[in-house]
């Protein structure tokens, strides 16, 4: 079985290297124009338009599992420009079911007979993805769902993790050193993402976990699993019919009110990812709909994911720092959860915040969208060598995809009055106050006692400097390497001289050819040396410029 995987997965490798090999061209000529020599490439933003078009075409070509890495990539910022990310958005996972020939003996062997289990059994799916497709069925006189695992779909998943993992090495070939590490990260997260994505058992503990949660809240419906016919490749629950959320006509004309809808939505989600730690985390309008009530259904579990404490905490900060404008605040909580270096240039990032938050307000100072807010600060994140963690890539994804739903249902859907709202209800602003007076109260206590402590110490430094019995420890920090690359440039400058002046010698005398000769092409590497240290590497710009104009344009594209 293992030599069968193998294979395949070589077979496979050899298809993603066809696939993508005139990508791999293009990036290899973006480093050398000549492959072999020349120099860099600039690279605009159409250029990357046609790269993420061409790299869309080749995941659905490729299949089930490339699909789902585009998924992916298309929340990860900190990885590809916003061209690709905007390419990549669009990738539906909306494939042709498979043949119930081929489906019918997965559920037999997982449920038994279907025509004896199931009062009745509708063979035509009703949806299709890449790893599982979802039919009807009349289970005890009542109407289920039942998700099929897509058959053979284990060793196909299996065959392409190999082959990305061969894979992986090429592509670190191309990529810088800031990103090397996050591109590592995505592979590994990739296939634990994949394989749970594939575990029905998984899914249907988050799916009760999550309805546990709201079993209190008439504004929103999850299905009910059926456990005794659930496994792990299968997955029947509860079929709950609605309209689709972002069919606003029929909405219209039953009576629902949209603008209340949006608001359920954003707090349903507000209540999942800050207070529960466990959120659904796939809402495009696809997984949501509105049933007669006006309650939200959500379908489809198999995307979602879970947010410890510490984590929660920095995004309610993040949120109220937001809320509050306060930029300081959102650059913290950005630090504290791993987001954005603690060496990045805050002037920098608080310019790009202040003017993100400034454009998107307009001329109403209380109405701006944290939707434009994540996209000028996910496409500051490409410019920087960072990267995100993957549950905040997760919630990004979430929060934006939630609130293009809300304006979806109401254009006027302000994000931040209702996060603020919330926020206040629940008492978390109050609690970001009292930690505050808390934390003013400990720097007085800190400083109150350093006026005690620090005087007699200052009198003593003072006393030795007067008896000249001060000694000062200096240790110079050199992460870039500059005093090396300054020492390399100083001993090859006179190693050179002494080779050039050598050979001139010897030529000059005209006695020895044959020495000037060699002492030329002894002196030819040291100069090529030379003139390489005194290249300046090309890399991340340390201060890019951001402008209104650039960040409009940017937005517009």
């Amino acid at each position: 079985m293992v030599t069968l995987v193998n294979l395949r997965a070589y077979w496979r490798f050899v298809r993603v290297i066809h696939q993508f090999l005139p990508l791999i061209v293009a990036y290899a000529r973006d480093r050398r124009k000549y492959l072999l020599f020349g120099g860099r490439r600039s690279v605009g933003v159409e250029t990357q338009r046609e790269r993420a078009d061409r790299l869309l075409d080749s995941l659905l070509t490729l299949g089930p599992t490339f699909i789902k890495l585009g998924q992916l990539l298309s929340t990860r910022p900190d990885i590809l420009p916003p061209a690709y990310i905007d390419v990549l958005t669009k990738l539906q996972d909306d494939v042709p079911p498979a043949p119930w020939a081929e489906t019918r003996p997965v559920l037999a062997a997982d449920v038994g007979p279907v025509d004896e289990v199931f009062d009745d059994f509708d063979r035509e799916a009703i949806s299709g993805a890449s790893l599982g497709q979802v039919y009807r069925a009349t289970y005890e006189g009542e109407q289920v769902a039942i998700k099929v695992r897509r058959p053979g779909i284990e060793d196909l998943v299996e065959a392409d993790l190999r082959a990305i993992k061969w894979l992986l090495p090429l592509l670190l070939r191309f990529t810088d050193e800031a990103r090397s590490f996050s591109v590592s990260n995505l592979a590994d997260e990739f296939s634990n993402t994949i394989r749970e994505e594939m575990d029905y058992s998984r899914e249907r503990r988050m799916l009760t976990e999550i309805r546990d949660n709201f079993r209190d809240n008439d504004r929103i419906r999850i299905p009910d699993a059926v456990d005794e016919l659930s496994g792990e490749r299968v997955l029947v629950m509860e079929y709950i019919d609605g309209v689709k959320i972002s069919d606003v006509e029929r909405l219209d004309e039953r009576g629902h009110d949209r603008s209340d809808l949006a608001e359920s939505l954003q707090r349903i989600y507000l209540q999942m990812i800050i207070e529960d730690g466990v959120f659904h985390a796939d809402p495009h309008p696809g997984n949501l709909s509105v049933a007669e009530d006006g309650s939200i259904i959500f379908y489809d579990f198999g995307m979602s994911g879970t947010v410890d404490a510490f984590f929660q905490e920095k995004i309610v900060e993040f949120y109220i720092a937001v809320a509050n404008q306060d930029i300081d605040g959102i650059l913290d909580a950005m630090v504290e959860m791993g987001t954005l270096s603690p060496t990045a240039d805050r002037e920098v990032m608080g310019q790009v915040m202040e003017l993100a938050i400034a454009d998107v307000r307009g001329e109403d100072l209380e109405q701006y969208r944290v939707q434009q807010v994540i996209q000028q600060v996910e496409d500051t994140i490409y410019e920087f060598p960072l990267r995100l963690p993957r549950n905040f890539a997760l919630i990004l994804r979430v929060a934006t995809v939630v609130e293009g739903v809300c304006v979806t249902l109401d254009p006027d859907f302000d994000f931040i009055a209702v996060a603020t709202d919330y926020l206040t209800e629940r008492g978390y602003r109050e609690e970001g106050v009292r930690q505050a007076v808390e934390s003013a109260g400990d720097q007085l206590e800190e400083t109150a006692r350093s006026l005690v402590t620090v005087p007699p110490k200052l009198d003593d430094v003072l006393d030795r400097v007067q008896r000249d019995d001060l000694t000062v420890q200096v240790q110079l920090d050199d992460e870039h390497d500059v005093l090396d690359r300054l020492a390399k440039r100083i001993a090859y400058s006179i190693l050179a001289a002494v080779g050039v002046l050598s050979t001139a010698i010897l030529y000059s005398f005209n006695e020895a050819p044959e020495a000037a000769v060699v002492a030329g092409v002894v002196t030819l590497p040291i100069g090529l040396l030379l003139y390489r240290s005194l290249r300046r590497k090309r890399g991340v710009r340390a201060r890019p410029q951001f402008t209104r104009q650039e960040m409009r344009r940017r937005r517009d594209e």
